[in-house]
């Protein structure tokens, strides 16, 4: 099992994320090939070692021919899905350029279909999101997390005039994701490089246990006074030990005059939000009054959020506040085949064991309504499948480890 952490100090773009690639070992060909069968202009990637306040890093240049077409989305798409990439490369390309058309159609007020990429349409651009997409197939990682992101400060030149740093289609992009303005009064985060983070990052966090096997450090082309302008990605194997690190917040209520038909609406709101998870507790309060008490456990990143969908869609007027500590197994997401479709899996692993596998109900749930089957039908056979895959107890220091991975 192999895990990926992003250190994002110095912000993000798509030739940064390159670089850190192919410095942590992803051969240049990987890229390159996927970006040669497009069906575009000739685009070639290079290449060059170089530095960044003395840190060595790995340059990647996109050289393109200049081009004058703004392509909309559908055009990309349509791009996207002729050329003969690999499916898996094809699908992570798609993903990140319709987070593009969604967040940029937000800010100009068109339908996604309508965008034309004026900033990211450039095959230079084309080669950076199919190029990292790529790379990362390539590394076939377990679990990619990151820090959160520098998007810089100031103002900065687009194809519309003048816009503010951190640009709007950024903001949109990076919505509910830990980040920062950062030290450097410059665009640290491009909207190329927010949508491949969008797409591809599952958590966002300090850099998580793991034995360490691989950096690499992929550099931009500015090379700012404040701190070394470069994406690193480290790569390693997971220690699987508990995370018992600080900083979950937990808020609860007491509320005795909520119409209990608005609760369920309540608890998909906070979870919408940001919650890591919301539920009930029924309790009797003062002069015998049935009530309940809400209890909801977020990070302080969404906390100003969530505290916002309380205050919003219940009667509450005060929330107590407290910060609990967490322990976590290490996890993994797979999928399983059953009856003719794919359901989602969570593994949860101790001691590089493992020792909990569950199936992703609403995956299970819409199977069974394609098929026509009762739900509990599907159900069994996906748990079936699951802990055929995954049997309890494989994985370090077990005959077999591994089997069904």
């Amino acid at each position: 099992m192999t895990i990926g952490w992003l250190d994002l100090a110095a912000g993000a773009s798509g030739d940064m994320l390159l670089g850190a690639l192919v410095d942590a070992g992803v051969p240049l060909e990987v890229p390159a090939r996927a970006v040669g069968v497009l069906g575009v202009e000739r685009v070639t990637l290079r290449a060059e070692g170089t530095s960044r306040h003395g840190l060595g890093a790995t340059r990647v240049h996109v050289e393109a021919p200049d081009t004058i077409e703004h392509r909309t989305w559908g055009g990309v798409r349509r791009l996207l899905e002729q050329a003969p990439l690999h499916p898996a490369v094809r699908e992570g390309a798609l993903a990140v350029f319709e987070r593009l058309a969604v967040a940029e159609g937000r800010v100009h007020r068109v339908p996604p279909e309508q965008v034309h990429f004026h900033e990211v349409g450039a095959l230079d651009a084309l080669a950076d999101v199919v190029g990292v997409v790529a790379g990362f197939e390539h590394l076939g990682l377990d679990r990619l997390t990151a820090s959160p992101v520098a998007l810089g400060s100031g103002s900065a030149r687009g194809a519309h005039g003048v816009v503010p740093v951190p640009g709007p289609a950024v903001l949109a992009l990076l919505a509910g994701v830990p980040v920062l303005a950062g030290p450097v009064p410059a665009e640290c985060c491009t909207p190329t490089g927010a949508a491949l983070l969008a797409a591809r990052v599952q958590q966002w966090t300090t850099m998580p246990p793991m034995r360490v096997t691989r950096v690499g450090s992929g550099a931009g082309g500015r090379d700012p006074v404040q701190l070394p302008n470069v994406v690193r990605l480290v790569l390693g194997e997971p220690t699987d030990e508990p995370d018992d690190r600080p900083g979950a917040v937990l808020l609860e209520t007491n509320v005795d005059d909520l119409d209990p038909r608005l609760w369920p609406g309540v608890l998909t709101g906070l979870l919408a939000a940001g919650a890591s998870d919301a539920w009930l507790t029924p309790i009797l309060m003062k002069k015998g009054r049935p009530a309940h008490t809400l209890h909801v456990l977020c990070s302080p990143a969404v906390q100003p959020a969530v505290e916002r969908a309380v205050f919003t869609g219940t009667s509450t007027i005060g929330l107590r506040v407290s910060t609990v500590g967490k322990r976590a197994l290490a996890r993994e997401q797979h999928t399983v085949d059953v009856l003719g479709g794919q359901v989602g899996v969570k593994v949860a692993r101790l001691d590089g064991q493992v020792v909990n596998v569950s199936v992703e109900y609403e995956d299970v749930a819409a199977l069974a309504g394609r098929l026509g089957l009762p739900v509990k039908e599907a159900l069994r056979a996906a748990t079936a499948a699951a802990e055929t895959a995954h049997p309890a107890g494989s994985g370090i220091g077990y005959p077999g480890a591994g089997e069904g991975e």
